[in-house]
């Protein structure tokens, strides 16, 4: 399962992430907007524990601005303890273009959520211009590609090599 969030409007309708996110941007807020995500996932996740969702797993999308943020990791760790949440249940999805924005945070970050005996995936893989030079350095357990080659994938033979070279990359690495 995949944790996702909507803003709900005044009268009712929602808002597309991208309405609400960018202003969260614009304004520094997305790394409250994920804490909060982190600390009410974690929550539910708790509370299904030994229900229903024993093999589950659970998914947390990771903002930019967090894959930058040096005190996330003390706080993902904090909130695994609060909650006591099996970390191998949960993996977090952090953009190809905010993993190489901050690299060296980037990667501190995944290295240690990885350590915490969560997974880490790579989202919108091939969306960036250097893909697979950045790839050799990230320490990611999942690649989802970006959905500009798989959306043609069954019409397009372009996109679909390109969807296989990078199965066939990941493969080689130990990447799903």
């Amino acid at each position: 399962y995949e944790f996702l969030i909507r803003l709900k409007n005044p009268d009712g309708s929602l808002s597309t992430p991208w309405q609400f996110i960018q202003a969260a941007e614009r304004y520094d807020l997305m790394t409250e907007i994920d804490r909060w995500v982190i600390r009410n996932a974690f929550r539910m996740v708790a509370e299904l524990k030994g229900g229903v969702c024993k093999d589950c797993s659970f998914s947390i999308n990771l903002s930019g601005q967090s894959a930058a943020d040096r005190t996330l990791k003390n706080y993902i760790q904090e909130q695994l303890e609060y909650y006591a949440v099996d970390a191998s249940k949960i993996w977090f999805e952090i953009t190809e273009t905010a993993a190489i924005s901050n690299f060296s945070v980037a990667v501190d970050l995944i290295e240690s959520i990885r350590s915490l005996g969560s997974l880490v995936a790579l989202d919108d893989f091939g969306s960036g211009l250097s893909s697979f030079g950045y790839l050799k350095n990230l320490p990611v357990d999942i690649l989802k590609i970006d959905g500009q080659f798989v959306k043609e994938i069954a019409k397009n033979p372009i996109d679909r090599e390109m969807v296989r070279a990078i199965h066939q990359v990941g493969q080689s690495m130990g990447i799903k």
